[in-house]
Order: structure tokens, then sequence, then C-alpha cells
């Protein structure tokens, strides 16, 4: 666990071994939320990164079609 300290600007820097271990880039987007009592930062990710996220979907657009008959 490491520690970082909020600026006098509201800023805080990633430790290097963190954007390493994480892959942070300068311009990457991070959606905050807020947990109970914490703040969680979780990447932006584009819907296209996400192709493969769920092996074994049936992604036929027919199968929808017959659903619905």
């Amino acid at each position: 666990m490491q520690t970082v300290t909020v600026s006098s600007k509201y800023q805080i820097a990633i430790p290097k071994q963190m954007r390493e271990k994480h892959n942070v880039k300068p311009g990457v987007k991070f959606i905050l939320m807020s947990i109970g009592d914490r703040i969680e930062m979780i990447p932006e990710r584009k819907i296209e990164d996400l192709r493969g996220a769920l092996p074994g979907i049936d992604t036929d657009p027919n199968r929808e079609k017959v659903d619905r008959i």
C-alpha cells in the first residue's frame, strides 16, 4: 500500500510503481466512485476493449429475432 498527498490544487500524483503495474499513461481518464467512506479510481475503457470479456455468449443477431416471435 502506498500513500499519496493531495496538493493545494486538490491533485494527487500516482506513484510510478502503480502507474507501471496498471499501465497508466498520460491522458488516461478515470471514473471516480464514492463507496462508503472511500474513493475508487477506475480507468475508463473503450467499448472495443471489452470485446471477448464474455466468452461463450451467443452473438448471432438471429437469436434475438427468434426470441421475440
